[in-house]
């Protein structure tokens, strides 16, 4: 499994190229793909999103809140913040899912480098 961030998926959605959109494309095809519920949130915030893309982004597979996972949440984000360093609430959240479900993210946002390095995150 590896997950995806908004970040790519709306990258993907536009129609745009990249390292990290291949890398989707990739999983999609090998049927990989799985969502942290708050990337999922934000893409389906969007009130322009098209139905197409709103089915298909329905369509992936949504990863499962774990027990304990919002004392985990700020536990990441507080470390972060006492090193002085950018989190995030939303960012925490997916990098949390990802982390309990020991899956790489795919991601545009270089501010996961941050949850890679201090706290355990994946990045694909």
């Amino acid at each position: 499994m590896i997950a995806v961030d908004s970040s790519t998926i709306i990258a993907f959605l536009q129609g745009n190229r990249g390292a990290d959109v291949d890398a989707l494309i990739a999983g999609l095809r090998a049927g990989d793909v799985v969502l942290p519920p708050v990337a999922l949130t934000e893409i389906l915030s969007d009130p322009h999103l098209p139905a197409e893309h709103r089915n298909l982004v329905l369509e992936w597979p949504v990863l499962d809140i774990l027990d304990g996972y919002w004392i985990r949440a700020a536990e990441s984000r507080a470390t972060l913040l006492s090193l002085k360093l950018r989190a995030r609430l939303p960012d925490t959240l997916i990098a949390q899912s990802c982390i309990d479900h020991r899956v790489s993210l795919i991601a545009q946002n270089g501010d996961f480098r941050h949850f890679a390095k201090h706290c355990g995150l994946k990045l694909a």
